[in-house]
This record gives C-alpha cells, structure tokens and sequence, in this order.
C-alpha cells in the first residue's frame, strides 16, 4: 500500500462502508412505509435517524481530514448500526415485520459493520504510520 493511501478515496462515497450503510438506510426506508401511523413519532423517527446517521457521520468523518476525528464519527456510525438492530428487534417482537425482514436488516447491517470496522482498522493504521 501507498504512504498517501487516504488520497485515493476522493470522496465518501467512494468508500465501501459508506455504500453498504446506504444499503441499510434504504431497506430501513422502505421497511417503515408499513409501520402503523401511531409509531411516527417514535420507533419510525428512532429507526429513520439512526439509518440516516449511519451514513451522515461517515460523509462528516471523511471531511474532517484527521485520522482521530475521522475514527470518531466512524465510531459514532457504528453505534447508529447497533442501534438499529435493537430497533429491528423491537419490530419484530411488537409484530411489524416479519421475520425474514428482521433477517433481512441484520444480514445488511452485519456487512455495513464489518466494512466499517475495516475501515476504523485501517484509519487506525494510517494514523499510526503518520505519526
């Protein structure tokens, strides 16, 4: 690998993680279409803004420009992630979607957190090797 590795991600959006989190924010979308009306205000906002957090705060960590802060927000990311698997669980055990959907969502945030988990890993590494 190059020493200046980091300039060959020219954007967020060509990052793995952040297209897998994508994934996640548009299965979450479209799974909320049939939530009933009596959840807007909690379980859907809850589940919209942790998806959407998930690949804001990658975009915002990747324009920080400091390996720290950009681990930071790639921390913060993760924790939306988790968020949402308790969330998925919520809805399948108050019964608003089926099993296979709550499958469905894990197996999507599953690859989201091992892409970013690399990620972080190789923030780290950079970081270490620039002193």
């Amino acid at each position: 690998m190059k020493k200046d590795n980091k300039k060959s991600f020219r954007s967020f959006e060509d990052l793995e993680c952040w297209k897998a989190c994508t994934e996640v924010r548009r299965f979450i979308a479209e799974l909320l279409k049939k939530y009933p009306k009596e959840e807007k205000y909690a379980l859907i906002n809850d589940m919209k803004r942790a998806a959407r957090s998930t690949t804001h705060n990658i975009a915002e960590g990747f324009g920080r420009f400091h390996f720290q802060e950009n681990i930071q927000f790639c921390r913060i990311s993760r924790g939306s992630l988790y968020e949402l698997i308790d969330q998925l669980i919520t809805s399948k055990d108050d019964g608003y979607i089926k099993k296979e959907e709550y499958e469905t969502g894990r197996t999507l945030i599953s690859k989201a957190l091992a892409l970013l988990n690399g990620y972080i890993n190789y923030l780290s590494r950079q970081r270490s090797s620039n002193g």
